[in-house]
């Protein structure tokens, strides 16, 4: 699996959001759905918290894919 980074301005993303903008998921309902399944990992360990915050350096997993979050 390769790794893809995605660039975000600003302090944070929120793993939902993420998941949106990232094209991994199409509306937020899916997210929602995804994270609450327990089908998404945050830097390894399974993350069913869609509000968490993520900044530089945190690794998401969700289907088949790996993005690395860089803040700009």
């Amino acid at each position: 699996m390769d790794k893809k980074t995605l660039k975000i301005t600003g302090e944070y993303i929120k793993l939902q959001d993420l998941l949106k903008l990232s094209g991994l998921c199409q509306t937020g309902g899916h997210a929602k759905i995804v994270i609450n399944n327990g089908e998404v990992k945050v830097n390894g360990e399974v993350c069913t918290m869609r509000g968490k915050k993520l900044r530089t350096g945190d690794i998401i997993e969700f289907d088949n894919e790996k993005i690395e979050v860089i803040m700009v």
